[in-house]
């Protein structure tokens, strides 16, 4: 299964329906971040409708105390190493890490600093 976060655009539109199929999964966090845009973006009626017509097919995972826990050890060893990256992105990985989910995204430049973090190539 697949933790989706990626920006709208005719690839990503193109990557997501190829990777349908083996199923797919959001963290709450980008769901958030999804309608953030969708609510401070134009046409909001149309991309609601586009945005609940994907949800029927992913899953939306929340965060559990594992995954906060996760998200502690990650922040923790990135701090320390002095390569800290944004709180929602951090927990993001560690939803990807607790579910053992494939991450697919276009920032694997932090991304790609989290060990243990699978990422889409």
């Amino acid at each position: 299964m697949w933790l989706i976060i990626s920006k709208d655009g005719p690839s990503a539109t193109d990557l997501l329906g190829a990777l349908f199929q083996d199923g797919m999964a959001m963290s709450i966090i980008t769901f958030a971040e999804v309608y953030e845009g969708i609510y401070y973006g134009y046409n909001r009626t149309h991309y609601t409708q586009i945005f609940q017509r994907f949800l029927h097919g992913v899953t939306v995972l929340g965060i559990t105390r594992s995954i906060a826990k996760q998200y502690a050890r990650m922040r923790g060893e990135l701090g320390r190493k002095g390569q800290l990256i944004d709180q929602p992105d951090l927990f993001i990985a560690a939803t990807a890490t607790h579910h053992h989910l494939i991450l697919v995204t276009r920032n694997v430049k932090d991304y790609q600093r989290i060990p243990n973090l699978k990422l889409h190539q």
